[in-house]
């Protein structure tokens, strides 16, 4: 450091060094070398159970699951924006002939976009883990029962 030029500055100075010295000494003597070290830069939560392992009675549980379904549903949005943004700068990228270069993009983008909205669209922007289960479940019912979404129903077998 530097020598203070005068005795005001040499006054700040000493008072700083005991006002920042313990703070600086414990946090590089005990709070950087008990740190985990991570390679990335967001943090990564452990994966608890879904709605559908959860007791009803477990507001525990529940609210845990319903804290990943909303971590998951951040995830899946920035993963079809990324699509989405991929496919744009191909397009302005490949400009005449864009429909044929950035047809593998667009069929992932739109692929992602399809997943999106079976598992969250139509959910609203207060949907829950259990909602999306619910969603879940009734869309397997009405595959059991009339064929996949989109086909048209199934026709009655006469008897």
């Amino acid at each position: 450091m530097p020598e203070p030029r005068s005795p005001m500055a040499s006054f700040a100075q000493s008072v700083q060094n005991v006002i920042d010295g313990p703070i600086t000494w414990f946090r590089e003597t005990i709070v950087e070398p008990n740190q985990e070290k991570y390679n990335w830069y967001h943090q990564r939560f452990r994966r608890v159970p879904t709605i559908d392992q959860c007791y009803t009675d477990d507001a525990v549980c529940r609210f845990e699951a319903d804290q990943q379904f909303r971590r998951d549903r951040m995830v899946d949005n920035e993963i079809v924006n990324i699509l989405r943004q991929r496919f744009e700068d191909c397009t302005l990228y490949e400009a005449p002939d864009h429909i044929v270069k950035c047809k593998p993009l667009l069929e992932q983008y739109e692929k992602a976009t399809e997943n999106w909205f079976i598992k969250y669209g139509d959910l609203g922007g207060y949907a829950n883990a259990k909602t999306a289960y619910m969603k879940q479940k009734h869309r397997l019912i009405w595959e059991r029962r009339h064929g996949p979404v989109g086909s048209g129903m199934k026709e009655e077998a006469a008897h």
